[in-house]
């Protein structure tokens, strides 16, 4: 072996390494970021659990019983109602975890011979989110059947448990909305910010210096066969999760295409920005992956929740283009609800789109520096 010719290459790599600043700081910062990310978003208890009571004829029990849920730093209560015509529309919206829904009379079954009935209703478009607000919500229930047990009064407390959305607590029911968000930016972000890079590279960018195209038509051209590309890989994953999962589909199949199509943009357009940033292909795919990739699949809920990271992280979650589509196909697949519900969700990814866009029309310059 010829030492000398091989001391030579890897010191012509490392100088080639070295003088790719945007690599090699993306390479040095990589680690900090997985590592603050994993520390933050691996939790796996959860908090701020919205809870919504529906007590026909409130009593010192029932009141006494609510306490009890507030008095935890896991509960925290949305509304009190005297007909449960409020749980489906909670539940939909998204702004209900669990519901306590309390038997008439209650006291008085505490105080008699048959035992007092509690049902409990949880969202289980999350299944293993779901199983825990159960665990929680029996854990305090029994504790207080535990007290006044103690108290020598005997009392028997009886709980049905109702699972919305997902009843059979089927896990891929909760992972393929969310991959379909992966691939999504696989495809879209990764694919569009290397293609880019590589022209740019190789210098077949000048080609079109001697064009009339302008930056917003070459942004243009570039972005429709992925946005074709995305379109096709929506269409296969949601046949897949039909045909090989049995995943439900509860709602509009074109509106969730039409919000497919809204998040490829998104994805695209941070491809593209992506690309017009970064001076060469192995730190336009890095920046891409660490800026797509990582905060998808640990910032977006598709396998942590949300409400058990931080309280500094959670705005950091509202940037991620994600988390609103994650929500937006669990809606449409799991609830079965529409525009209506999910308006808000639409309209932030439509303002990401377009800020996107514009950002990357405005940075991308078909020139070389």
């Amino acid at each position: 072996m010829n030492l000398n010719a091989l001391r030579a290459f890897v010191v012509k790599e490392f100088h080639h390494i070295l003088r790719d600043r945007q690599t090699l700081t993306i390479l040095l910062m990589m680690p900090l970021v997985q590592v603050i990310l994993f520390g933050y978003a691996l939790r796996s208890d959860v908090r701020d659990i919205r809870l919504a009571v529906i007590d026909p004829t409130p009593d010192n029990a029932t009141i006494e019983l609510q306490s009890r849920f507030l008095s935890t730093n896991r509960f925290r209560l949305e509304t009190i109602s005297k007909t449960p015509d409020v749980i489906e529309p909670l539940f939909r919206r998204g702004r209900a975890d669990v519901a306590l829904v309390f038997d008439p009379g209650f006291a008085s079954h505490l105080r008699g011979v048959d035992p007092a009935r509690i049902l409990i209703a949880v969202d289980a478009s999350d299944p293993n989110t779901g199983t825990t607000y159960l665990n929680y919500t029996r854990a305090v229930i029994a504790r207080y059947q535990a007290e006044l047990n103690a108290q020598n009064r005997q009392v028997q407390i009886v709980t049905e448990t109702r699972m919305r959305f997902n009843p059979t607590l089927e896990s891929v029911n909760l992972f393929v909305p969310g991959l379909i968000a992966l691939v999504l930016v696989l495809v879209s972000a990764l694919m569009t910010a290397i293609s880019l890079s590589r022209e740019k590279e190789r210098g077949t960018m000048e080609v079109l210096l001697v064009s009339p195209l302008r930056p917003q038509h070459i942004i243009v051209g570039k972005v429709i066969p992925y946005l074709g590309l995305g379109f096709a890989n929506v269409l296969t994953a949601l046949l897949a999760a039909w045909v090989v999962f049995h995943v439900p589909f509860r709602g509009s199949v074109v509106l969730l295409l039409v919000e497919s199509v809204i998040y490829t943009i998104v994805s695209l357009a941070l491809g593209v920005l992506v690309a017009a940033r970064t001076s060469s292909q192995r730190a336009a795919m890095l920046t891409a992956m660490l800026a797509t990739m990582l905060p998808n699949a640990l910032l977006s809920g598709m396998i942590f929740p949300i409400a058990s990271m931080p309280a500094w992280l959670r705005p950091v979650t509202y940037i991620v283009p994600a988390r609103w589509f994650i929500v937006i196909a669990r809606g449409i697949m799991l609830k079965g609800v529409g525009l209506t519900i999910l308006w808000r969700e639409t309209l932030i990814l439509s303002v990401m789109a377009m800020l996107l866009l514009a950002a990357a029309m405005r940075s991308f310059k078909p020139r070389l520096e």
